[in-house]
């Protein structure tokens, strides 16, 4: 399988392609820039390799233990991790979901010293519509289909790249699928 450093080098050299295809698909700078960073993000942060103890995971300095149990849960190379149908679409809702739980648990601790009333789910959920009416009044209302697209390309990216030096090494690519 090709090294972090390989998978790096990929990254930054589809960088400006990605960001001239979306510029020239959308017309848009905003939403080329956007599917660009997630593409960035995606290749170098959110990757397949975060099932494992790799560079991506590294990365994530003192916050890689959200990443644990994603780790516990998924094999290595698994379709469910590395799959180009699902693997980026598992990721975002674990993460999502993990920055909801911390976002809870923090509130629960400030209320907790401070002597207030824990917010009730429906209130915790409208403080999440608030973020996302926020993104999507300042930065449109494709921020997050965009960003979904290029962490999903920078994702792609890594599997690819595995999926040549697999069908390279051993002539085939199906567990990847």
């Amino acid at each position: 399988m090709p090294s972090g450093k390989t998978h790096d080098a990929v990254t930054f050299l589809f960088v400006a392609p990605t960001l001239a295809a979306t510029w020239i698909f959308t017309n848009n700078i905003p939403i080329a820039l956007i599917v660009t960073f997630g593409f960035l993000f995606g290749g170098l942060m959110f990757g397949p390799d975060l099932d494992t103890v790799s560079k991506q995971y590294s990365r994530w300095s003192i916050f890689r233990l959200l990443w644990f149990p994603y780790q516990v849960f998924f094999k290595h190379r698994s379709r469910w991790s590395h799959g180009l149908i699902f693997g980026t679409f598992i990721r975002v809702v674990y993460f999502i979901g993990v920055l909801t739980l911390l976002a809870f648990l923090c509130s629960y601790i400030y209320m907790s010293i401070s002597g207030g009333e824990l917010p009730s789910l429906f209130e915790f959920m409208r403080s999440w519509q608030k973020v996302g009416v926020f993104v999507r009044v300042a930065f449109g209302e494709d921020a997050f289909p965009a960003l979904f697209v290029g962490l999903w390309l920078g994702a792609a990216s890594h599997t690819l790249t595995d999926m040549a030096g697999s069908f390279i090494k051993h002539g085939r690519i199906m567990e990847f699928l």
